[in-house]
């Protein structure tokens, strides 16, 4: 019997996303997968079931469950949906392993092998399955679309008739893969752009994009790519320069996260009131309770005449290239346990073991493990 991979409709309201798109499909059944659709699961992301045309589409989703090896998808399991897991299956996709503690105790409970796309190591062979990296890629991008939609200027510089218009100047705070796509973009526009992080490696990939690097004097390097927190003194130094800058920008994308914490607050309430009127603030820390102090999640508000907003799950506002990004990785993630047309994950492999959330009834990731069991304690 070959192995048989659902991929549902996500039921989380504004998600657009797909697990598998259906060039991924046909990949999967050259490697004699059957894969099972839920009816209508790619079509917020503009992927109609006549499309899927080597997949199974199923219009019955408790039996979807039931028949599902592997169940691939985009947001965590709803306490409905755990309740259809069949025992032993295998569920793969994002799964907040810092915050949903209860579907996880529920995973492990129920005998659910899960491998949380988060947690794939940031390591050279695991680059294709870095579903943070692609997703961040698409968030950047857009965060700059979203901003230059919300501000009454234009990006770049325009001769015309009625003379002419300087470019904006735009600050990206964050240079990880979403502040770097930001920066790329908003040159691309034609604005004049300056980038800032606590990484001063950072420097030289935010100039090779044409931006100016923000530099104050304060190396924050920390582990996995991520920067360390800053002490207060360093904070202060923080502010002092970036201050000047932001109250110069027409545009400001902070883009700072830290996985498992709250994202660090770098734009205080005094620093928007320094901006100029017609301003534009971009959160896309939102989700982590933002990098702004005035950040309301999901929502876009006026301070002083300068608008913030805290987008939130921003990949899938461009659906179709982020499920793209996002089913390539989940197909360079699954390859590799399936061996002469069997489940089989090593797991000897880094990548397998440290992405690995819950197998055999337990708790695999330490961190996630002791937040769960100090919740039970």
């Amino acid at each position: 019997m070959p192995i048989r991979v659902a991929v549902p409709k996500e039921t989380l309201p504004g998600e657009n996303r797909v697990a598998l798109i259906p060039e991924v499909v046909r990949k999967l059944a050259k490697l004699d997968v059957e894969v099972l659709l839920e009816s209508g699961a790619g079509v917020s992301s503009h992927y109609p079931d006549d499309e899927y045309d080597a997949a199974r589409i199923v219009t019955d989703t408790d039996s979807l469950y039931r028949e599902a090896d592997v169940v691939l998808a985009v947001q965590p399991p709803s306490a409905d949906t755990l309740g259809k897991l069949r025992e032993g299956s295998i569920y793969i996709g994002l799964l907040l392993p810092f915050q949903r503690l209860e579907h996880i105790k529920d995973l492990k409970d129920r005998n659910i092998t899960s491998f949380a796309m988060e947690l794939v190591p940031r390591i050279s062979r695991a680059q294709s399955m870095d579903v943070l990296s692609s997703q961040a890629a698409v968030a950047g991008y857009k965060a700059v679309l979203l901003a230059a939609n919300l501000s009454g200027k234009f990006f770049p510089m325009l001769t015309t008739a009625a003379g002419t218009i300087r470019p904006a100047k735009v600050v990206i705070i964050g240079a990880g893969v979403a502040g770097l796509q930001a920066i790329a973009t908003a040159r691309r526009l034609g604005a004049i752009v300056e980038g800032y992080d606590v990484r001063a490696a950072t420097k030289e990939q935010v100039e090779s994009l044409g931006a100016r690097f923000i530099d104050i004097d304060v190396a924050a390097e920390g582990t996995g790519g991520y920067a360390r927190e800053l002490t207060d003194e360093e904070k202060q130094q923080q502010q002092a320069v970036l201050a000047e800058h932001i109250a110069a920008a027409d545009v400001v994308i902070t883009t700072a996260a830290l996985p498992g914490r709250p994202s660090p607050k770098i734009i205080p309430a005094s620093m928007v009131t320094g901006m100029k009127p017609g301003s534009v603030i971009i959160d896309l820390a939102a989700e982590g309770g933002g990098n702004c102090d005035l950040t309301q999640a999901g929502e876009q508000l006026d301070h002083n005449g300068v608008t913030i907003y805290g987008p939130l799950d921003v990949p899938s506002m461009l659906a179709v290239h982020a499920s793209e990004m996002y089913a390539k990785n989940l197909l360079n993630f699954l390859t590799p346990m399936i061996q002469d047309g069997q489940l089989a994950p090593d797991w000897d492999d880094e990548v397998i073991a440290d992405s690995a959330l819950t197998h055999a009834g337990e708790i695999r990731h330490a961190p996630t493990r002791a937040l769960v069991e100090g919740e039970a304690s």
